[in-house]
């Protein structure tokens, strides 16, 4: 018994119902990228069921699916990495993260304090640019850097040679702690490397998430069955409800994990996280990168695919858009996608009305009684979980 959900980072499909309250009508990360790339092929995803699900992803030919298919939509508040996660775990939040352009003064004082620094900085901006601003400074004072963005994130900079990366996770841990009372969803530590006027972060980023509310990794496991996550899922659950970690530093490192984790389990969840669709492409509003890195891993989708058994579960998805031909350089409120092999006959299944629905539908493969959030899309409705969302405070 052993299943596998995979997020691709980023990739929606459209506008969701409720775009317009986040400022976000006409976002389609995937279509508008197919328009750009009109050589973008992706055929194993089609095989699954995209040229289904999305017009754009045709290109001229519609196979019949091989996978169920259909689009979710997210009924939580919010449209960044952690609220996303954890509805596909199963946590719906009616009341959104806390988002700042400034931190308030007491906030960050109290962080200063405990810690032992002094910032600069204290604004929004994008990451490439807020190095460019005041890496210099930083390198020159040795003072951190504290930013944030239009997601709930504390991002603290700081250059390796600078400040020794076990001391920018001990700085972003008492953030992590004053964080909590501000409802910020992540604290994000990023060191950063090199010369002024050429500075590259590194790959030894951390995040600090919340502690979510219970969720189906936690009943899975608590059931006895190994869930291990793979890329940053430990840290978007604050390594609640997770057995084993595999941090990755690239799409390419968490394919290989995904690989060597499903040639060796046979009883376990494997969840993981594909971060580059949207930390390298999607907020630096790059299409053709976005588009390499979506051909990349439909390449080896291909052969994955041929080593998924009668009796497993395999379900791709996503957590938000980011459509790198949008206005700024935020996460946009759009559907994402929904693939499943479950060793079935393909079906189409629909248009889910939250996230949670995956939660379910892994609840019931792993027969975890009691799960009350979401509908499953098996077949086998045995367990049918659908109700209202309950109001969790994050």
């Amino acid at each position: 018994m052993r299943a596998l959900l995979i997020v691709l980072d980023s990739v929606g499909i459209g506008d969701a119902p409720d775009a317009e309250s986040y400022g976000d009508v006409g976002a389609n990360t995937l279509g508008h990228i197919f328009e750009q790339q009109p050589d973008l092929a992706l055929p194993n995803l089609c095989s699954l069921g995209l040229s289904r699900i999305l017009p754009a992803a045709r290109n001229g030919k519609t196979p019949s699916p091989i996978a169920s298919y259909g689009r979710m939509q997210e009924r939580s508040a919010g449209k960044d990495t952690t609220t996303g996660h954890w509805e596909l775990a199963g946590a719906i939040l009616d009341e959104p993260f806390t988002v700042f352009e400034r931190f308030p003064k007491e906030l960050v004082q109290a962080i200063e304090r405990d810690a032992g620094v002094e910032f600069i900085g204290n604004f929004a901006r994008s990451g490439t640019t807020v190095l460019e601003e005041l890496g210099a400074e930083h390198v020159r004072t040795g003072r951190p850097i504290l930013y944030t963005s239009a997601d709930s994130v504390l991002q603290i900079a700081a250059h390796e040679d600078v400040m020794p990366i076990e001391r920018l996770y001990e700085v972003c841990k008492v953030a992590r702690r004053h964080a909590d009372a501000a409802r910020i969803g992540r604290v994000i530590a990023r060191p950063f490397a090199g010369e002024t006027g050429n500075f590259k972060r590194t790959p030894r980023r951390h995040d600090y998430s919340m502690k979510p509310p219970h969720t189906v990794l936690d009943a899975i496991s608590g059931a006895g069955t190994p869930v291990i996550g793979v890329g940053k899922i430990s840290d978007i659950f604050a390594g609640q409800g997770v057995t084993e970690s595999l941090p990755t530093t690239s799409n390419a490192e968490g394919m290989q994990r995904i690989a060597e984790l499903w040639a060796r389990e046979d009883d376990a969840l494997v969840f993981a996280n594909l971060v580059d669709f949207d930390m390298l492409f999607g907020h630096r509003r790059d299409v053709a990168g976005y588009a390499r890195a979506l051909g990349e891993f439909d390449a080896w989708l291909g052969p994955f695919v041929a080593s998924v058994a009668d009796g497993d579960l395999v379900i791709i998805t996503a957590d938000h858009g980011n459509d790198p031909t949008f206005r700024g350089t935020d996460h946009t409120r759009e559907q994402v996608p929904l693939f499943m092999l479950d060793g079935g006959e393909p079906r189409n299944l629909g248009t889910r009305q939250t996230f949670a629905d995956t939660a379910a539908t892994l609840a019931q493969h792993f027969a975890v009684a009691g799960w009350q959030t979401g509908t499953s899309f098996l077949r086998d409705t045995r367990r049918s979980f659908e109700q209202p969302p309950r109001k969790l405070s994050a």
